[in-house]
């Protein structure tokens, strides 16, 4: 059994079988459960891995239907509405997700009925299994009223009265069981029973670009996997080019007969839909794995999704006369972003802040959209650059002597050498976002010259008068 700490106690979060059959039950103190059956575990209950394997079956059991969710607290939902076909009807599907799950190392009990709302009833306190078209009321019927999963009380109460199936509740008029546990417990009934349907929220929505490819022999070969890659990324592109996309990021995913699988992407600095050219960037992405694509005893399923999708109207370089001047290094950023991995890769963007420091800041390119225009101020041709090339972080406090209060400084020290300013220009002043820091300090920005020619960025930081008194920082280097 698993233990986790609720309301001040340790409490059982989890239970087996074996500990179910001598009276524990999730939510019992630990002590309680010791003075029951003293020799039963206890381990620690890791929810953030539970969620985490919770997250990856839903990823896995994504090759049934792209309508898949999350059951909590420890079930999958599959809306398979149209996909029983292509495993040979519902009984096929069933089969293939329970030997999925028993290839996972998981115990599990399935339903397929019209709702939601039942399937879950008949898996958690049914014997499961596929219900009849038409039958599905008939069948919750004979649930317990335990599977409304209604308040303990609203549960203890029916059983009081008598009410011990979902049958008893459903020969009683529905005004009734409304003015005595509320409206929505009559809704929850008709839920249950399937005589309102509710659809599921998938996990993630449905790629709208995807090629499948679904195998009864699962593959092994290596050669075999890059032509099944090969045939998917054609297919893709077809489909990108019908609606007139194209797209940033290009991921494959296998998928081994045991349950595991393997995610792989591969981004691009500009919107694209050329086989070719993904399958080459694929190749590269393949070969520098640290841990290269293991099909164990076989693959059956492999897919590639595109995604950030962008619309890509046709093309005519030869009649163009401006162009973005970076597009010549995006095939050689794409080339060393697959090898090297997204993160290799940086360019230098604009952030969303005054502050010199957080200006700028390095993002990866391949996950960056492409510059327009640039976000900083521009120039004429001839001005001075307004920021240096050359930043520190954290700015360099230096001692500067001013002829007046507001005056720029006329000479400073900085590494104990002295620079007399025969140059300046400012103040330009920026104010610290006091927002986020209250005690943040105003800064006055000077560009200076001194007597060898050397271009400097100063600031002075605070107010006169202010406690403690304002204090020269150097930030930048001008080339």
């Amino acid at each position: 059994m698993l233990v986790e700490k609720q309301r001040g106690a340790l409490r059982l979060a989890a239970v087996d079988p074996e500990a179910l059959a001598l009276g524990l039950q999730t939510g019992m103190t630990l002590a309680d459960a010791r003075a029951r059956a003293p020799g039963v575990e206890a381990m620690p209950y890791d929810a953030a891995a539970d969620a985490a394997w919770l997250g990856r079956l839903v990823t896995a059991f994504g090759r049934f239907s792209p309508m898949a969710a999350r059951d909590e607290p420890h079930g999958l939902m599959l809306d398979v509405t149209g996909c029983a076909h292509l495993f040979g009807g519902e009984g096929g599907l069933v089969e293939a997700a329970r030997a999925l799950a028993e290839r996972a190392g998981l115990q599990a009990r399935l339903s397929l009925a019209r709702t939601p709302q039942t399937a879950r009833a008949l898996s958690r306190f049914g014997r499961g299994g596929i219900v009849a078209a038409g039958e599905d009321r008939a069948v919750a019927r004979r649930l317990p009223v335990a599977a409304l999963e209604a308040p303990g009380t609203d549960t203890v109460a029916l059983k009081r009265a008598g009410l011990k199936t979902l049958g008893d509740l459903d020969d009683r008029p529905r005004a009734s069981l409304a003015a005595r546990f509320g409206a929505d417990f009559a809704q929850r009934l008709d839920r249950t029973l399937g005589l309102t349907d509710v659809r599921i929220t998938p996990a993630r929505s449905p790629s709208p670009i995807r090629a499948d490819g679904v195998f009864f022999e699962p593959i092994q070969e290596t050669e075999a996997l890059q032509g099944v890659i090969a045939d998917l990324l054609t297919e893709t592109e077809g489909l990108l080019e019908a609606r007139g996309l194209g797209a940033r990021l290009f991921l494959l995913t296998v998928f081994r007969i045991d349950g595991e699988q393997r995610r792989i992407g591969v981004g691009v600095r500009e919107a694209l839909r050329d086989a070719r050219v993904i399958e080459r960037l694929l190749r590269e992405r393949l070969a520098s794995l640290a841990t290269p694509i293991d099909p164990g005893f076989g693959l059956d399923q492999v897919r590639i999704e595109a995604a950030r999708l962008r619309v890509m109207a046709p093309d005519q370089s030869a009649f163009e006369v401006l162009g973005r001047p970076a597009a010549a290094l995006d095939p050689l950023v794409d080339q060393l972003s697959a090898r090297l991995g997204a993160g290799a890769v940086l360019t230098l963007t604009s952030g969303a802040s005054h502050l010199p420091e957080q200006a700028g800041r390095m993002s990866s390119a391949t996950r960056t959209e492409p510059a327009v225009g640039s976000d900083w101020p521009s120039l004429l041709p001839g001005d001075p650059p307004l920021r240096p090339l050359h930043l520190f972080d954290p700015p360099q406090p230096v001692e500067a002597v001013a002829l007046a209060p507001d005056s720029p400084p006329a000479r400073f020290t900085w590494r104990r050498i002295q620079h007399r300013i025969v140059r300046a220009e400012g103040p330009e002043r920026i104010e610290e976002e006091w927002w986020l820091r209250p005690k943040a300090r105003l800064r006055d920005y000077y560009r200076v010259e001194d007597a060898e020619g050397r271009r400097f960025w100063l600031f002075r930081a605070g107010r006169f008068g202010d406690e403690p008194g304002p204090r020269w920082y150097l930030h930048g280097l001008f080339p």
